[in-house]
């Protein structure tokens, strides 16, 4: 959280106590003044008439303070919200100006065209076997040189990360997001994710409007194995042919787009390498069904990664 959002989230804070403490004082105020001033019983006040009249005070004080933590809790909301719409907004400032770089992007670019180009960043790595082996596992060998050791976050915490906040109501994708954040191989995916959906968007082309078919779970293990080649062409199961259209038309004619969309690609191939073996038939599902997958499934279509 900025400095900004901090001030504003602890002055609203601030604000909600001292309306709270002023109706507290309005409220003991009028207490004691009707208590003084009112008239007196008659008779003797039994305990059930005290225990009303304690409670008559302080129900009302009880209420204000509910009232007073709600206030500041929604606050606190309010400034987690802003803060992701503050580094979605840098995300988008820094795709304008051309500063989202394609690391490696060429294992990518393989399946278009000849896949011997994969040879030499296979022959870089420490065991010279690995330039004689097949393209596909030549390049899914340099991923892998490339991919963490461990997964800190959670599978479901990343799995929800990936489909992103609903709006800041959603407490428990947001959590999911913070916690999967603090990881740096994750906390890469989710942010050229974000960045390609961004650019996705602003295009007219919305994750939540495809409608691609029923996620196969034995096709998604089997690509996060490093399978390629035709037999995986039924994981992109998205045939909307105008968005295909469209996004192969961004491919082509937008630089900045084509490099946000490769680098997303490659560390979105690179986390399934690394945790698709690990996902039951559920999580697969789950997570083919997320806004990120389906901007992996529509952009590898459109790019023609699963060919």
């Amino acid at each position: 959280m900025t400095l900004r959002q901090r001030i504003g989230a602890a002055l609203g804070s601030d604000e909600a106590v001292t309306i709270g403490a002023i109706l507290t004082a309005i409220w003991l105020v009028l207490t004691g003044g009707f208590w003084l001033f009112g008239p007196e019983a008659e008779g003797q006040v039994s305990g059930l008439m005290r225990l009303a009249t304690v409670l008559a005070v302080l129900l009302p004080v009880a209420l204000i303070w509910m009232a007073v933590g709600l206030a500041s809790a929604i606050a606190g909301l309010r400034a987690e919200a802003a803060e992701l719409r503050l580094r979605l907004g840098q995300m988008r400032e820094a795709a304008a100006r051309g500063g989202v770089v394609l690391p490696a992007a060429a294992p990518l670019q393989t399946p278009r065209a000849n896949p011997q180009p994969a040879q030499p960043r296979a022959a870089s790595a420490p065991t010279p076997a690995r330039a004689s082996a097949p393209a596909s596992d030549g390049r899914q060998t340099a991923m892998r040189f490339d991919a963490p050791a461990s997964v800190a976050v959670d599978s479901d915490d990343l799995i929800r990360a990936l489909n992103f906040p609903e709006g800041p109501d959603d407490v428990e994708t947001i959590a999911a997001l913070r916690a999967a954040l603090k990881d740096h191989e994750t906390s890469r995916v989710i942010r050229s994710a974000q960045d390609v959906v961004t650019l996705l968007s602003e295009n007219g082309l919305y994750m939540d409007s495809l409608s691609p078919d029923a996620p196969r779970p034995d096709l998604w293990r089997r690509f996060a194995e490093g399978m390629r080649g035709d037999a995986m062409q039924d994981m992109a199961g998205i045939h909307d042919e105008d968005a295909l259209a469209l996004t192969v038309a961004m491919l082509k004619g937008d630089e900045i787009f084509r490099d946000t969309a490769h680098h997303f690609l490659r560390h979105f191939d690179l986390m399934l390498t690394r945790i698709g073996g690990h996902l039951d038939d559920t999580q697969l599902r789950r997570l083919a069904d997320t806004r990120s997958a389906r901007a992996f499934m529509l952009l590898g279509r459109a790019a023609n990664v699963f060919a």
